[in-house]
């Protein structure tokens, strides 16, 4: 088996056993790891990347900031590349929500490429759960919140791969007709 794809196999299985406890917001409660799942497909798939490094940042994407995960324990096990593209696409858990909202908006145009193209993949995924079975406590003004928001974080991080700026601007469109 090559490196990449053992490379990419640990990652999954590592996120999977990080997030094995977790679940979705959704009414159907699903799995967390299919988010960093889907993540990565969407970059593989959509926005045609092949960088492997890429791909398992996106699968470890919110490891750090949802489970235990230290940044040293990413170095040591998928290399200081990888680390640093998660600690880039992580919130500071100790700050308020609203304000790591902000501070993404903020933060998105002076992101590497890479973390831009994780960064869309993630909100392309979110706005697909959020369209498809959203949060139970979600309303029509929390979704127009959210795809308000996710189009501004968005904003910072286009112009890097035409692909994922073309399948955001579609799946946010059709959720915004569904919702309205």
């Amino acid at each position: 088996m090559s490196n990449e794809i053992s490379q990419l196999l640990k990652a999954a299985t590592f996120a999977a056993n990080k997030h094995r406890d977790q679940r979705r917001k959704s009414a159907d409660a699903s799995p967390y790891i299919n988010h960093p799942l889907a993540v990565a497909a969407v970059l593989a798939n959509d926005g045609d990347i092949n960088d492997v490094d890429l791909i398992t940042a996106a699968l470890l994407h919110d490891t750090v900031e949802d489970t235990s995960t230290s940044l040293d324990e990413l170095r040591h096990l998928f290399g200081s590349e990888v680390r640093d593209l998660v600690a880039e696409v992580s919130d500071d858990k100790s700050l308020p929500k609203k304000r790591r909202k902000q501070l993404q908006i903020h933060n998105a145009p002076h992101k590497s490429d890479r973390a831009k193209q994780i960064a869309i993949a993630d909100k392309i995924c979110n706005i697909r759960d959020i369209d498809e079975q959203s949060p139970v406590t979600w309303d029509k003004n929390r979704k127009d919140q959210y795809l308000d928001w996710s189009e501004q974080v968005v904003a910072g991080c286009r112009g890097v791969n035409k692909r994922l700026d073309q399948l955001f601007d579609e799946v946010t469109q059709a959720a915004r007709q569904r919702l309205h």
